[in-house]
């Protein structure tokens, strides 16, 4: 084996207290996401899982794991070959050593859990017989020798023997028997302790978080004088300013609103300032847009006059924090309005609008994903080139050096070069390194796609689009079965991880609303944008009651899923009860705060419940998932923490489903769930 003789250091640099004070820093931080192999040779930049680190001085890094060999050059690690082995990446010795798996291309299996604790030990049970285990407390790798066999299938690991890091900390165990790897375990502890109750979580803990997603201008209008509607008669209404704004949002948190409804993570939408005119032209009928939306900055910097103030942003976060939650900022990092004084004073810092063949280079997403327009009025950034990146991410960075955010939804990351996202990760850990920021990205694509990005040292976590798509076509199409959501959560759950904090969403602002399309007011092989321009989109197309309900059962049942799967759940605003809509800007109307009808109120209340009942249950927040029976319509599957667990059970069907569980006769209601 080898290593770049530049990142060997030696003792006496080795034993500088910068050195060890950032390495010790690392070791009992945050816990650093896994490497995975990705074939032969495997290559992973050391910055995606130390961003915070001078890599021209941290110690010797090394590598375990049966590699046939390895190298480093310019913070690049090279895995040659192979293994069937959980390997281990550790940057420094001794003391300040911080270490990180490497997970193997093997199947996952879901059979690795936890029992109640016995005198003092952390009970684990295996449907695998180990070769091997490897835990860690945060990045710190425990003797190899921490888990001891007590049984044929039950091992044991002594509490006393963990690191006692001050506040919370994360074990983690990895296993595998060289033919598989198991489901990664995690267990939450406090003061060196395993968490039991979900009490002791706060709105820091990332896998506790309920996300609400807030469309500010269309969320609740809270001071009318800042009101200012383009109307123009090239603009329709629905495309314009409705006047919601930042003190809206604040008035919503003190009124209780998202208290009740149980919701511990608000991502609100961009609120840069945007241009005064109209852009864009859609067709039939004719119109412009406005820039209510936020995702055509004029200013990077500057608060939209329409949102709010400085002052009123402050008390927002103030008021949030005040209640325990936090609030994620919606930034646009791809692209910048044609008029922004940035790209006047710097038009060359814009990707090409021409190919090379002479085609246009607008809305290619994926032959020309990172420089292709959105439109012609909002170039691409040319993200590709140093200049341009270090002053975007100084400017991204902005938001959380002036005010109090708790992290950033990040837009149209597939479309943003890695190398953005990596000096992005860099600067904030190393400018806020005792900040919680958390931050998650949207990325359309395969699992291996949307992955590359969730790194230490990039996002973490993306939208778990996959799934969103499969629960929508299995809930909501005729004959897709329920197996093909079961396939695409254990697929998931092998690429993120079996503890991800993936966001399941309920919809978006760039989706038709799921209800409609439950209930049939739109078809799924139309144009749900057209729709939604030509026609009143309700949840039925005839009104039919019985339909309704079933699609309204539906929802609900959409929101059963991303509430009880592993993974962070989001609500689109309107989605806990209900609001019908075609595609944009159908799927954006104002948010209704009374008036609900019937169903809407007792979809309301149901979601209510649910998000209740995850943030109170340590098994829907740390279980281990696993699958116990799955057909056409019906899924059921545990989630089990610390001895304590809960049966799911989905029903997509019209007939009452009785199942036997453990001896025990579990009852699944026609579209409709249990949790026992």
């Amino acid at each position: 084996m080898k290593h770049l003789a530049s990142l060997i250091i030696s003792a006496a640099v080795l034993c500088s207290c910068c050195g060890n004070a950032e390495l010790a820093r690392v070791a009992s931080g945050n816990p650093i996401i896994p490497v995975r192999e990705t074939g032969n040779p495997t290559v992973a930049w050391l910055t995606d899982y130390f961003p915070s680190l001078n890599l021209e001085a941290i110690g010797p890094v090394s590598v375990t794991g049966g590699y046939d060999n390895y190298s480093v050059d310019n913070g690049v690690l090279t895995l040659y070959g192979q293994t069937n082995r959980i390997g281990v990446l550790s940057i420094g010795e001794g003391k300040c050593q911080a270490s990180v798996p490497i997970l193997p291309k093997l199947t996952v299996v879901q059979g690795l859990t936890t029992e109640e604790p016995e005198e003092g030990k952390i009970i684990i049970r295996t449907a695998v017989d180990p070769v091997e285990f490897l835990c860690f407390v945060q990045n710190r790798l425990l003797p190899a020798d921490a888990v001891k066999k007590i049984d044929k299938d039950k091992y044991a690991l002594a509490i006393k023997d963990l690191p006692k890091i001050k506040g919370r900390s994360y074990l983690r165990v990895y296993a595998s028997d060289r033919k598989v790897l198991l489901n990664d375990l995690l267990i939450p502890l406090n003061n060196g302790k395993p968490v039991m109750d979900a009490k002791a979580l706060n709105r820091h803990d990332p896998h506790a978080q309920v996300l609400y997603s807030v469309l500010v201008d269309r969320f609740y209008d809270g001071e009318p004088a800042n009101d200012a509607p383009l109307n123009r008669p090239d603009v329709d209404p629905r495309a314009d300013y409705m006047g919601g704004d930042l003190k809206g949002i604040t008035i919503k948190i003190e009124d209780g609103f998202f208290d009740s409804l149980g919701v511990n993570t608000l991502w609100i939408s961009p609120i840069t300032q945007n241009p005064t005119d109209a852009w864009g032209q859609y067709h039939n009928p004719d119109t412009k847009f406005s820039g209510y939306h936020g995702y055509w900055p004029i200013y990077n910097t500057k608060i939209d006059n329409r949102m709010g103030t400085d002052a009123e942003l402050k008390e927002l976060l103030a008021t949030a924090h005040k209640h325990r939650m936090n609030v994620i900022l919606d930034y646009v990092a791809n692209h910048m309005h044609i008029n922004s004084p940035t790209l006047k004073a710097h038009p060359d810092w814009i990707t090409d609008s021409l190919l090379a063949d002479g085609r246009r280079n607008f809305e290619l997403w994926d032959e020309a994903r990172l420089t292709t327009w959105f439109d012609k009025h909002i170039p691409t950034l040319d993200l590709e080139r140093q200049e341009v990146c270090e002053a975007m991410t100084d400017t991204a960075l902005y938001w959380v050096q002036n005010y109090d955010f708790d992290g950033y939804r990040h837009d149209a990351c597939k479309h943003i070069p890695l190398d953005y996202w990596r000096m992005f990760t860099r600067k904030m850990k190393t400018r806020f390194p005792d900040r919680p920021l958390w931050m998650i990205g949207e990325t359309y694509g395969d699992n291996e796609l949307v992955g590359s990005y969730v790194k230490t040292g990039m996002l973490d976590a993306q939208f778990d689009f996959n799934i969103y798509h499969t629960a929508i076509d299995v809930l909501g199409r005729p004959d897709v079965p329920m197996t093909r959501l079961a396939n695409t959560i254990d697929e998931s759950l092998a690429s993120y991880g079996a503890h991800h904090t993936m966001g399941n969403i309920s919809g978006n602002h760039d989706k038709t609303r799921f209800i409609s399309l439950a209930g049939g007011a739109v078809s799924w092989d139309e144009d749900g944008k057209a729709a939604g321009w030509n026609r009143k989109i309700g949840v039925t197309a005839d009104g039919d009651p019985d339909r309704e309900a079933i699609a309204f059962r539906k929802a609900l049942l959409l929101e059963v899923i991303n509430l009880t799967i592993p993974g962070v759940p989001c609500i689109y605003q309107g989605d806990e009860y209900g609001q019908a809509g075609g595609n944009d800007p159908d799927n954006r109307r104002m948010m209704r705060f009374g008036g609900l009808s019937e169903n809407e109120q007792w979809l309301r209340d149901q979601t209510e419940e649910l998000i209740h009942m995850r943030r109170s249950c340590m098994p829907l927040l740390y279980g281990d998932y696993q699958r116990i029976f799955v057909n056409d319509s019906i899924l059921l599957f545990s989630r089990s923490y610390m001895g304590e667990a809960v049966v799911v059970g989905i029903n997509n069907s019209p007939e009452d489903v009785f199942v036997s569980v453990g001896g025990q006769r579990l009852e699944v209601p026609a579209y409709g769930y249990c949790i026992y």
